[in-house]
């Protein structure tokens, strides 16, 4: 009986050696995967810039000045000191057609004024190009990806789509917009209708409509439409504050279920095949 109760004892003993080691081992490890998930940043965010064709020169020199004032607004900046962290992950590409992406500033963080004249200086002094075709979906997509190399971990994850036309190349928006919003990320839009849509552009009367039914998503997603040239600049501070202060602007537009859109999500598509037939 006695050699039983040894037996017995030495093999508790042993597992509790073993369980022992094995979560000191284990601690740390998942106090490591509890530290990767704090956030580090009050938003990740990325601006992604439209320069199709059917945006003028003029239209893209502004649209670059719109970005790099905003960033360096007082507006902004009081913003971004009203957040837990006080700083922002930001990062700026452009886009065109379907396998048309650059990024004009990779990430970079901004915790004040320094930082974000800096990130601003790289804005405006990139040369300035255009290219073929308008993919929505492409640039959502691209976007989505490049959350990957943030390096850093924000609260929220937002993608700031600027752009003047619908999709027409690429995979179909809702598809793209539902894949990123399945990753737990906000689209926010700014539609750019400067010009009264005619025959020889791709241009939709309903921009604004067809950002807020087929390409935002998300909490809190909203739309503010560029009507004015001499409010662009005004538009995209508006924008810019209200994503880093996690806001909507008060005159949002509820957006349409995507089962019955207002403007059809495939209406760039559409365009596109009935005058060019590809």
């Amino acid at each position: 009986m006695f050699r039983r109760w040894s037996v017995l004892a030495a093999v508790l003993l042993f597992a509790g050696l073993v369980f022992t080691a094995w979560h000191l081992d284990a601690a740390p490890a998942r106090r490591d995967l509890s530290e990767s998930r704090q956030t580090s940043v009050d938003i990740e965010l990325i601006l992604a810039v439209d320069i199709s064709y059917s945006m003028d020169p003029d239209e893209l020199a502004l649209q670059r000045e719109g970005y790099s004032r905003a960033l360096t607004s007082a507006e902004f900046l009081n913003a971004l000191k009203q957040g837990i962290h006080g700083k922002i992950a930001i990062t700026y590409f452009e886009w065109a057609g379907v396998q048309d992406q650059k990024v004009v500033v990779p990430w970079r963080l901004i915790d004040g004024p320094e930082s974000a004249g800096s990130v601003a200086n790289e804005i405006s002094q990139a040369p300035l190009r255009r290219a073929a075709r308008t993919s929505i979906s492409g640039a959502l997509l691209f976007g989505m990806k490049l959350f990957e190399s943030s390096g850093q971990r924000g609260i929220r994850r937002v993608i700031d789509i600027s752009g003047d036309g619908a999709n027409n190349s690429g995979p179909l928006v809702v598809v793209a917009r539902d894949e990123v919003l399945s990753h737990g990320i906000t689209i926010n839009g700014l539609p750019v209708m400067l010009k009264r849509p005619s025959y020889s552009t791709m241009d939709i009367e309903q921009l604004d409509e067809y950002y807020e039914d087929c390409v935002i998503g998300g909490p809190a997603a909203f739309v503010v439409p560029v009507k004015d040239r001499e409010k662009f600049v005004e538009a995209i501070r508006t924008k810019l504050v209200l994503e880093i202060a996690s806001l909507s602007p008060d005159a949002k537009v509820t957006k349409a279920s995507a089962a019955n859109p207002r403007v059809p999500c495939t209406i760039g598509e559409r365009i596109w095949q009935e005058r060019w037939g590809n």
